[in-house]
């Protein structure tokens, strides 16, 4: 996975799809940069945040197990590992199940997986296995994305297979739904779907129109501005408490 969110962290960071090579941004709204807010008693984003690479969640697919279609964007990854991992950093994780969160009508998968290099990795290869280890983990899972863009003014999001602790699929069905994934973001790529404004540039896809030279694409990365800082100035309003009456 790509890391977007390292855990704890505030700032709505995301692979920026529509440009050339898919650059990690903080997403903007209305002019504004984006921050999640601390829902109590959450602190930013609760696991490390990001996605898997070459996939992507088709808004023409009607899903099967959810009624809705894609939310164009590759797959989300929620990694529960016990190490605080950095923007930018990628890393191999090991699947264990997955969450159907359905935001604003569309589906918006979110794979739960561990770090393959966690000191625990290798006592969580199931689902079950984070209820029993990490015992509140889930539940908070679910209720961190149910209600947090209430302080946006947004309603609580729902899920597909709507039941306690049924609203998360196994490893099986979670590499399935990847795999699919994978699948649309081929066509996308190889310019068998219309990704409509979604940058398909890359350096790696040989069967891929879009393939383009290396020091193409290095003149690009070179043209950006720096990354932001660790001590870039963030609004002092980030750090408050949002409390909201559970529904």
């Amino acid at each position: 996975m790509v890391v977007e969110v390292p855990r704890w962290l505030n700032a709505k960071m995301e692979i920026a799809t529509k440009d050339p090579l898919n650059p990690i941004k903080q997403d903007v709204k209305k002019g504004k940069l984006r921050y999640v807010a601390n829902l109590f008693p959450y602190k930013g984003y609760i696991w490390n945040y990001g996605a898997i690479p070459q996939t992507w969640e088709d808004p023409g697919h009607n899903d099967e197990h959810t009624g809705c279609c894609g939310d164009n964007d590759p797959i989300d990854v929620c990694e529960t590992g016990s190490k605080v991992c950095a923007r930018g950093e990628i890393i191999r994780v090991k699947v264990l199940g997955i969450l159907a969160m359905i935001d604003e009508g569309e589906t918006d998968w979110k794979v739960i997986a561990i770090n393959v290099d966690d000191p625990d990795a290798a006592n969580y290869n199931a689902i079950n296995d984070v209820k029993r280890l990490k015992p509140g983990y889930l539940e908070a899972t679910v209720d961190w994305f149910r209600r947090y863009k209430v302080p946006e003014g947004k309603p609580e999001n729902q899920f597909a297979f709507n039941a306690e602790f049924k609203e998360f699929k196994d490893k099986d069905f979670a590499i399935d739904i990847i795999k699919s994934t994978h699948d649309y973001w081929r066509a996308l790529v190889t310019k068998k779907t219309d990704g409509k404004g979604i940058s398909c540039m890359n350096t790696t896809v040989f069967e891929s129109p879009f393939q383009c030279d290396p020091d193409a694409a290095k003149a690009i990365v070179d043209a950006l501005p720096p990354p932001c800082e660790p001590a870039c100035t963030i609004p002092t309003d980030v750090d408050k408490w949002f409390h909201h009456q559970k529904n």
